[in-house]
């Protein structure tokens, strides 16, 4: 392989309707695809919240929880990420499931946030690339722009413990664990 080509991986779907299907996704630089027992994790967190939610996966990356969501029951899923690969790449799997229930958007996370959505969100995933200082604002632009529910969970991963970090006064730390360096956090916006 060429250097500075990307190179194809694999993620597993954990339960659902489509447990145990494996997907190719690309790797690029700075792209951390959840792993299996953390994903495994979040879900556990979230339980019965994702069955028929409207989720948002900021930085969708793999696709992993996109995927995963789905599986998993969620009615709507609205996935963004820059990359064309990325995009490219996660509707392919959509459209090899026959699943209509997700949007895939090629954009800049903080640019889709700085407008209402048409409709507020139950559960959104933001695992931003790290050290770019990109986790702060984006949750700010959550809580400012509309695009939560009153009782919306929020799961974040980070490099710095979660109470380290800036976040709507609303938002309660509802769970949060490490595994190697990262930090995820499930966080429980309660009303205005």
């Amino acid at each position: 392989m060429k250097p500075g080509k990307s190179r194809p991986s694999q993620l597993r779907i954990i339960a659902g309707e489509w447990r145990s299907r494996r997907f190719t996704f690309i790797e690029q630089p700075g792209l951390r695809p959840t792993p299996d027992r953390v994903r495994e994790t979040l879900f556990n967190w979230l339980s019965f919240r994702v069955e028929g939610a409207r989720c948002l996966d900021l930085f969708t990356g793999s696709g992993a929880l996109t995927l995963e969501a789905l599986s998993r029951g969620a009615g709507h899923v609205l996935a963004c990420d820059l990359s064309r690969e990325v995009v490219q790449t996660l509707r392919g799997h959509l459209q090899t499931l026959n699943c209509d229930r997700a949007e895939v958007r090629q954009q800049d996370a903080l640019t889709l946030l700085a407008c209402p959505p048409p409709e507020p969100f139950d559960l959104v995933f933001a695992d931003p690339p790290f050290h770019q200082n990109l986790l702060e604002p984006t949750c700010a632009a959550l809580e400012a722009n509309g695009w939560l529910t009153a009782e919306a969970l929020i799961y974040t991963e980070s490099e710095s413990a979660p109470e380290q970090l800036a976040h709507p006064a609303n938002w309660h730390l509802h769970r949060q664990k490490k595994a190697g360096q990262v930090w995820y956090s499930l966080w429980q916006r309660r009303g205005q």
